[in-house]
């Protein structure tokens, strides 16, 4: 009898690699105020925080200076 090969429960996406090690830096450093604003229970990430990161996630962000 043949088995089908199982699914997985979860796919593990790799993360975008940042241009730079100085890009690397800044998205270590804690947010600031005009990285970020609150619509009712959601954080929402500002062009600013976007930019100072350096690169897209492709998560199709509101405020994504890159697309």
């Amino acid at each position: 009898m043949i088995q089908k090969p199982q699914k997985p429960d979860r796919i593990e996406h790799a993360a975008p690699q940042p241009a730079s090690t100085e890009r690397a830096a800044a998205s270590n450093e804690p947010l600031r105020p005009e990285d970020f604003y609150m619509e009712g229970p959601y954080l929402v990430f500002t062009a600013a925080y976007h930019l100072r990161r350096g690169y897209c996630c492709n998560s199709e962000c509101r405020h994504c200076p890159y697309k």
